[in-house]
């Protein structure tokens, strides 16, 4: 509970005991920001270091998001091949702890996002086809980013505050 505590998760209160903190959509929106910038830095790397059998598996992998029962597990199994075509240990490491923060159920909240998702993936292997290590980078951030966005978005609407969380 402690290490929960320094993670901002959990109040301890002395003689109080220990409550629970709940998520504010500008956390959610920064959360995906840390997510986005890791998972962009990610694929920069794998599009140099990646062979043409990962870049194939990877291609295998997206076409089987779609019509998947487990479309979270498709989903979460092409971004970790992803992350481990980087070949940085370290990076692994820290997208491991940042990706925590995506609902297990994202796409049942937000089912439009699955057709933008395949669209992006299909965009990424594009870039990293083509060796453009930046432009990898940049549609993954700006992929996470929506993501975050969009979740930022619904937790407003929860929390009854209308006004949308977006960052510039």
């Amino acid at each position: 509970m402690l290490e929960l505590s320094y993670e901002g998760l959990v109040a301890i209160t002395p003689r109080s005991g220990m409550a629970v903190v709940g998520i504010t959509p500008e956390d959610a929106v920064d959360n995906f920001a840390i997510l986005a910038a890791l998972a962009g830095k990610g694929a920069e790397m794998a599009t140099g270091r990646i062979t043409p059998d990962e870049l194939a598996g990877l291609r295998a992998l997206a076409a089987a998001i779609d019509g998947s029962d487990d479309v979270v597990g498709a989903n979460r199994r092409f971004h970790r091949a992803i992350n481990v075509a980087a070949r940085s240990p370290r990076l692994l490491t820290y997208l491991r702890q940042a990706v925590r923060v995506v609902p297990g159920n994202y796409f049942e909240l937000f089912p439009e996002q699955e057709r933008r998702s395949r669209r992006e993936h299909a965009e990424l292997l594009e870039a990293m086809a083509r060796g453009d290590g930046g432009a990898a980078r940049a549609i993954m951030e700006a992929h996470v980013l929506t993501a975050g966005e969009a979740l930022g978005d619904w937790l407003a609407g929860i929390v009854g505050d209308a006004k949308t969380v977006r960052r510039a």
